[in-house]
């Protein structure tokens, strides 16, 4: 970025503020605060006439947008991470960066303390400042996926053009230090819409932000969606839009969103592509459509074979995705490549709506059959014997795998009834044989399950 670009950017920043970008934070000296942090990046780089590498760790929405765009303005790679991770995760990331500084009031270990860190700044080989994000962390692996400003400002173009908009008006309750929440943050600046930071825990003990809710668009994941449909779906039908992303969601809450004739927007996208490339419109969602939508226009979607080939509508194949705001790679690798060969399976269909199948990583093959846990999953909560439930493959001699269902049962769980229940909705082979009773389990605050450790738990009940 050179000097006439940073000084438009924070022009930008400062007419945002004045406006009242940052709903519910104007007494906050945005402006202020980012001229202090940037100096003190200058004077540093200055000092060593290098890139300097900027861990954040910070959990407050106000804090952490002034060292985002300190960072951004000062022309650092910034690494952004998880304020819940614990020392085996950190571990991972100061091997992985060896940072320069830390930015941030939510570091969770006492293993690295400034002095025991080493100094290691770095001449950069790329054109563009890195802004790596952090994923992978549910698999025990936690890396960076590599942005640029021009891979988010992507994203953020084919979102307004999809929906037809010129600014957006978000209401956050997702952190910002994962994508869902940091694309809303960089959605509303770079459109000069408003931005209302409300946490989740708030909203949970019946709090509401000021806002007009039919001007703005809400991001949730589903354990988000359904606690508000329980609680307040009056509130949530006023959204211009419900964004629902973060996990797959089940086919119950989906009937029970309909129900209530909520604007719902089911996403499909990924920490990798800056967030969602493709959208469901709430239109097409309130007239039956089970899709995940349509491709945004910055990016395009196949689906192809295990040789490659490009499939007809309505062929089940792997997701292979072309994009603007497609990552760099994962830190420390750079690349220009425009193209991911996903994890997932779907299809199209004529009309270019997306399909969701399931998981390669996830599929269950037994007794020679290929199973979908999604399918199943859809099926058990179909009959409301359970509050959630998720279909796993344990190892088996004769089987291959065999299906292993863990749940969280309702009060009126009737194990013997919900097998019943299954017989008119799963073919034979696609029941589960073991169930494993669990008292949660244990989402992530996006509504991700560590499967590497339900598995565990499900062994360990089943041996025992």
């Amino acid at each position: 970025m050179n000097d006439e670009e940073r000084e438009s950017l924070f022009e930008n920043l400062q007419e945002w503020e004045n406006s009242q970008g940052l709903v519910g934070f104007s007494s906050y000296n945005l402006s202020r605060s980012l001229q202090e942090f940037s100096t003190q990046l200058q004077d540093l780089k200055s000092q060593t006439k290098t890139i300097p590498k900027i861990i954040l760790v910070e959990s407050d929405p106000p804090r952490f947008i002034v060292y985002f765009f300190a960072a951004i303005l000062s022309g650092v790679d910034l690494f952004i991470c998880d304020p819940n991770w614990q020392n085996q995760e950190w571990k991972q990331v100061f091997n992985l960066v060896n940072p320069d500084l830390i930015w941030g009031t939510d570091l969770n270990t006492e293993d690295f303390s400034q002095q025991d860190r080493k100094i290691n700044l770095r001449r950069k080989d790329q054109e563009q400042y890195i802004i790596g994000i952090s994923t992978g962390g549910s698999s025990g692996k936690i890396r960076f996926a590599t942005h640029t400003l021009s891979s988010m400002s992507a994203s953020v173009s084919g979102f307004t053009r999809y929906f037809a908009i010129a600014k957006v008006n978000a209401c956050c309750t997702l952190p910002l230090y994962h994508i869902s929440g940091l694309i809303q943050l960089w959605r509303c600046f770079m459109t000069q819409g408003k931005l209302a930071i409300f946490p989740y825990q708030a909203l949970k003990q019946g709090q509401l932000p000021d806002i007009s809710p039919e001007k703005f668009f809400i991001s949730l994941v589903p354990t988000q969606l359904k606690f508000l449909l329980d609680s307040n779906p009056d509130w949530l039908t006023q959204f211009h839009s419900v964004l629902l992303g973060g996990a797959p969601p089940w086919r119950s809450l989906i009937e029970q969103a309909r129900d209530y004739k909520i604007n719902l927007s089911p996403t499909y996208g990924m920490t990798e592509t800056a967030s969602g490339v493709v959208y469901l419109k709430s239109q097409d969602f309130l007239n039956h459509n089970n899709s995940s939508g349509q491709v945004l226009p910055h990016a395009q979607v196949g689906i192809i074979d295990q040789q490659g080939k490009r499939l007809n509508p309505g062929q089940i194949g792997t997701i292979k995705i072309k994009a603007d705001s497609l990552h760099h790679g994962y830190y420390p690798n750079f690349r220009t490549t425009k193209t991911l060969i996903t994890d997932d399976l779907g299809y199209l269909d004529g009309q270019g709506f997306l399909y969701i199948v399931g998981r390669k990583s996830q599929k269950i093959i037994t007794g020679g059959k290929n199973v979908f846990p999604a399918a199943v999953e859809n099926a058990i909560l179909a009959t409301k014997l359970v509050q959630d439930v998720c279909v796993i493959g344990l190892e088996d001699e004769q089987w291959g795998q065999i299906i292993t269902a863990v749940y969280v049962p309702r009060e009126n769980f009737n194990l013997d009834l919900l097998k019943q229940k299954l017989q008119s909705q799963l073919s034979k082979y696609k029941h589960p044989k073991n169930w494993v009773k669990v008292n949660s389990l244990q989402r992530s605050d996006r509504g991700k399950i560590n499967y590497l450790k339900l598995t565990q738990i499900a062994q360990k009940k089943l041996q025992s």
